[in-house]
This record gives C-alpha cells, structure tokens and sequence, in this order.
C-alpha cells in the first residue's frame, strides 16, 4: 500500500454511481470537524478549466507546459499533458501543500493500493469492487449488497454517519 506524510482515502466505483455527489456532501462536513481537506480527482476525459480568451489560458495556448495564476482567494496549477500518458497519483499528491492538509480525497484512481471506500448501488447490477481489492476499507451502499461482505457498510444517503466513519478512521490510524 502507497503511503504518504498525510492520510490519502480514495473513493472508488464505476461511473455514474454517485463518487463526487458523495464527495460534495462529505467535504463541508469533514471541514465542520475541524478536518483540512484536499480532492484529487482522475478524470478519462479531456477538460478545461482556464477561461477562453482569459490571461492564463492565453499562456496556455500559446504553448507554456506549465502555468499557475495565483490571488489572494485562490490560486491554480495547470500543466499540459501529451494526450497519452496520465500523471499517477503519488505526482499529484507532491504538488499539494501537504503541511496545510489533515486528509486527501481521492476520486478514481480505482487501482491505486490507498485506503478507499467503495461506493456502490445493487440496482446497477455491477460487480462490487472490494471483492477483488483488499484496500477497500468500507462499502457505502444506497441499499443492502446482495451478498455478504467482511467491511463496514455505510449508508450512502447519510453523508454523515460516512463522515463519522471517515473520522474514526483517520482517529485509528494515530492511535
């Protein structure tokens, strides 16, 4: 299993079942408890997040691998890629600001050995995860899995009875 100088837990499932959903609702109230929060999140999909036409996306195109723009209410990192090779997590995680951060949420990164917790639907009659992945630590599930399972089945609509499991977790850890 990956480690790292500040807990990572991932949030595994196939796509379409709720990841990030999860994830908006869990953040505030990790961040309630007093929880720094970082998200990284894997995406198959080419994406955008400078504006057209706008000063760091202008710097972008004309050809910078590399551009950060920074203010005093947030600041941004893009890098380009070749289309190809994908950067791995441990990449990532190195470029956050990890003395300012309690907790890493990783979304995807599906194979990836760091804690995670499988988020699942049995009405999308997929296959669960955790049967094959020994670091899924718990299983939240919008009804009962349709077969036994040895980790924590969390409800899935109550964010935060997850965000109570995820403290503990985190408790456990330093104990």
């Amino acid at each position: 299993m990956l480690t790292f100088p500040v807990p990572l837990l991932g949030f595994a499932a196939y796509s379409g079942t709720g990841k990030t959903t999860l994830l908006t609702r869990l953040i505030p109230l990790l961040k309630a408890r007093g929880l720094r929060c970082a998200a990284i999140k894997h995406s198959h999909h080419d994406f955008d997040i400078d504006v057209p036409g706008k000063d760091s996306h202008r710097m972008r195109e004309a050809g910078a691998e590399q551009v950060v723009l920074a203010s005093p209410h947030r600041t941004f990192w893009v890098g380009e890629g070749d289309g190809h090779t994908e950067p791995g997590l441990a990449e990532l995680v190195d470029r956050l600001d990890l003395a300012r951060l309690d907790l890493v949420l990783v979304e995807g990164f599906r194979d990836v050995a760091i804690p995670k917790i499988e988020v699942h639907r049995p009405s999308r009659n997929k296959p669960l995860i955790s049967a094959s992945d020994g670091n899924v630590i718990a299983l939240a599930c919008d009804a009962p899995p349709r077969v036994d399972v040895p980790i924590p089945v969390l409800p899935l609509n109550e964010p935060a009875a997850i965000a109570a499991f995820i403290v503990d977790w985190l408790d456990s850890r330093t104990a």
